[in-house]
């Protein structure tokens, strides 16, 4: 193959991005209404029947679920704060270093059962219920006959869902968005009918066992209140009953500016009379955030509420855009736009494919993102902050054994880097507090991060059994988080203040944690599972614990890896430094391959119980991890894909996040094809009418690891540097074009492709680089300075 290239300098370059600008303004100058087609929408014939078909929204902090009804509107709402609260005695259960000991001497007489229970009984709180909770609803009452051409839909482009039909023959519109600058969500209802709009707005929230969780009353100013506290009476502590009776306190706040007609004022609610326009301003704020969050609201209300609808909705575009502009994607083909998502979904249950909705699937990951993490709120959670429930499934919290970190594959590659930030502000409160556990329950210095945990970042260990939840990676994966982003940026005083302080406090706790196994002198970490998931052991008995599983070990090793890289990387040199390389260089590979040529998943080749289990644990170090390449691994490597086959043909990859994880891992054996099958079957089985991820029932990392699963397949930089362009380029998938994703280095990556070969590449740099850019198995070498592009052309233009 041979290749050109082309580097932009100087006045030169200048002028290059001058020309591109140019283009690019008069292509967004001729847009007009009959290009709103080529934006980004989801759209329906009918209003949602379930929580499952209705459309989000989000500001980071508040969300918003769209239900789009012609007589009783339903607009759920959330509050990523939402909460019981943090209860004193919900400490660190009894377990200490002696029982350590016990569940270890336990394990090395192959009494695993007997561990198991031993590391529940003494180590874990058990079944915990406390969840996220729904901030409540916004009702509207139109009682509209008569309807004809309805429409529901959710622009990507805009962060905006609108509602449009005909009642009586006159038409209604519904519009809504979830501002970030104005911290509020706005909605705007306008009739041309000669009568205006007639409507009862109420707020509401669930009860909690019977219980009113909220009280609902009317300013005398005409602002309609919802004031509650957060409590959960169905509460669980130790498996154990356990009512929580006080929380996070809110308040709702709900006015309404108008045109034509009157506002009607009731003891709980307000009434539209014959209004021409409505435009209904929602602000709310919590006791986590505020201490004076009544206050809080008036502030937010007097600055939102002086702004008309169109300021609003241009500034919030403007601040939206900022993130969701940042790339693009398409895919060419035939397009089915002028269907419904529904009947396009119901299409691929029967077979079609549909290039035009995976690419929106695509994007609306990116924007579910933008949605539920923002500088300054909370993390995304399992269910992002979008939640009806007052007790929602797995709590909506925070689990640590895949699913809050997939949530954040997306987010360096897809160009989204920033919106890490709740996910590092959260894991410094878990870092925090997790020396008080690492040091009360196992004796260790450094944190302890367990596999589940919730807004109030506790530490100890949660579930009823040892295969669940008594697992000890999740803090070394949490950890990769923080260097890879240091990776894609390469920014030192990031590493230095914020990666490096954790990883060393992780590395400390595994550090004292690992044992020598006597039977072949590794270091292990014992007791270790493989999450969620068991094996038969000698009697039979399904059990977890293990010496040294497969995760546990890749995990350990990577921390550790990565610590001394941070630590080269800043030229920091100490006694804890050199005690970790020496105990790296000791601890049994995390990768073993079996007599079947699968990488086993404990530390011998037991039975499994699940052969087909959802979780691919003993693959980490493969993805998200990047130890294993085909260039300097290819036995391993192959194993790897054994060891998936295996797991399929044996009914793996059951949930929707499971599935996601499959199309990464086929990207990673640079199988597009593979990856393709995933995509299809997380269509077919895993996918809502609202596009939502389905585990069943909805969780959203399914959504983020489906976005992160395409841009590897599109884009490859986890090899050290080396670059790999369309590694995964499926058949299906003949044309189309990426911009703005992003490579570690500091590399900012465009390409398109026709007739499944690249047509060029371009690659803009932030840093000084020298990289490797590998394309249908030739490479070439390249040096890019900062601020400089790369142009990539390979001569290959036909198969």
């Amino acid at each position: 193959m041979s290749i050109q290239k082309t580097v932009f300098k100087g006045q030169i370059r200048r002028c290059y991005f001058m020309c591109v600008g140019i283009i690019f303004a008069f292509m967004f100058v001729g847009c007009t209404a009959q290009d709103v087609k080529n934006e980004d929408i989801l759209w329906y014939r009918s209003p949602a029947k379930s929580w499952n078909e209705a459309l989000p929204l989000g500001n980071g902090k508040l969300g918003a679920m769209v239900f789009g009804k012609t007589s009783a509107e339903r607009i759920q709402l959330n509050d990523d704060s939402m909460w019981p609260g943090d209860m004193e005695d919900w400490t660190e259960p009894e377990g200490t270093q002696e029982d350590l000991e016990k569940i270890r001497a336990l394990l090395f007489e192959g009494k695993q059962s007997e561990a198991d229970q031993l590391f529940v009984d003494k180590f874990s709180r058990k079944t915990i219920v406390r969840s996220h909770q729904t901030m409540g609803d916004l009702f509207i009452d139109f009682d509209h006959q008569d309807i004809s051409d309805y429409r529901r839909e959710l622009n990507l482009n805009k962060a905006l869902a609108t509602v449009s039909y005909k009642s009586g023959g006159s038409l209604v519109t519904e519009q809504v968005f979830t501002s970030h600058p104005h911290k509020a969500i706005i909605i705007k209802l306008t009739s041309d009918a000669p009568e205006g709009l007639n409507a009862r707005l109420t707020l509401s929230r669930p009860q909690d066992m019977g219980y009113d969780t909220a009280k609902v009353s009317v300013s005398d100013d005409s602002l309609l209140l919802m004031q509650g506290e957060v409590t959960q009476r169905a509460g669980k502590f130790n498996s154990e009953p356990y009512p929580i009776l006080e929380g996070v306190k809110f308040e709702t706040m709900l006015k309404v500016n108008h045109q034509g007609g009157n506002i009607e004022q009731g003891k709980d609610y307000l009434k539209l009379d014959h209004v021409k326009e409505a435009t209904i301003y929602i602000v709310s704020n919590s006791s986590y955030y505020f201490d004076s969050y009544q206050d809080q609201n008036k502030l937010d209300m007097k600055a939102v509420a002086s702004k008309s609808f169109d300021k609003l909705l241009k500034e919030h575009i403007e601040d939206y855009q900022k993130w969701y502009s940042r790339l693009d994607f398409q895919l060419t083909g035939v397009k089915k736009d002028s269907l419904p998502i529904d009947e396009r979904l119901d299409r691929v249950k029967k077979g079609a494919i549909d290039l035009g909705l995976e690419e929106l699937l695509y994007k609306y990951g990116r924007y579910l993102l933008i949605s539920s993490s923002r500088v300054g709120t909370n993390p995304a959670n399992l269910q992002g902050l979008w939640n009806d429930n007052i007790e929602a499934p797995w709590n909506g919290d925070y689990h640590l054994n895949i699913n809050l970190q997939m949530n954040y594959w997306l987010a360096d590659v897809a160009n989204l880097g920033e919106l890490n930030n709740p996910l590092f502000d959260y894991i410094d409160r878990l870092v925090e507090n997790g020396k008080k556990t690492a040091s009360k329950n196992f004796g260790c210095r450094g944190s302890f991060i367990p596999h589940a945990t919730d807004l109030w970042a506790t530490t100890w260990l949660r579930a009823p059994t040892a295969y669940w939840g008594c697992s000890i990676g999740g803090g070394g994966w949490l950890m990769q988080h923080y260097w890879q982003h240091y990776e894609f940026t390469q920014d030192k005083m990031f590493l230095k203040e914020r990666a490096l302080p954790a990883i060393e406090e992780v590395a400390k706790f595994y550090s004292d944690w690992i044992i020598e196994d006597p039977r072949d002198g590794y270091l292990i970490s014992a007791p270790s599972t493989s999450p969620e998931n068991r094996y038969l052991n000698e009697a039979g008995e399904p059990v977890a614990s293990c010496l040294g599983s497969a995760m546990d070990q890749q995990v350990i090793y990577e921390v550790f890896n990565n610590y001394i890289k941070a630590c080269d990387v800043l030229n920091i040199n100490h006694e804890f430094l050199e005690k970790v390389k020496q105990q790296k260089s000791k601890l049994r590979p995390g990768f073993v391959i079996g007599d079947d040529g699968r990488v086993l998943e404990w530390d011998r080749p037991y039975k499994e119980l699940e052969p087909g289990h959802r979780h691919m644990s003993h693959l980490y170090g493969f993805h998200p991890g990047n130890q294993i390449t085909k260039a300097n691994n290819p036995e391993i490597f192959k194993a790897v894909r054994n060891t998936l086959d295996y797991r399929l043909e044996n009914g793996g990859a059951g949930p929707g996040w499971s599935r996601a994880w499959l199309i990464n891992c086929s990207a990673r054996l640079l199988d597009g094809n593979m990856a393709h099958e995933h995509i299809q079957l997380l269509l077919k089985r895993s996918t809502d009418n609202n596009l939502f991820n389905s585990h069943p029932p909805f969780q959203i990392d399914g959504n983020f690891g489906y976005t992160a699963g395409v841009s590897e397949m599109l884009l490859q930089s986890h090899e050290e540097g080396i670059i790999r362009l369309l590694p995964a380029l499926p058949d299906s998938w003949e044309r189309g074009h990426i911009k703005g994703l992003k490579a570690r280095g500091g590399l900012t990556v465009d390409m398109s492709w026709s007739n499944n070969l690249l047509d060029y590449a371009t690659i803009r740099s932030a840093r000084d680089n020298k990289i490797t850019l590998m394309y249908q198995g030739e490479a070439v070498n390249i040096e890019i300075k900062s601020g400089d592009v790369y142009i990539f052309e390979p001569s290959i233009k036909e198969n």
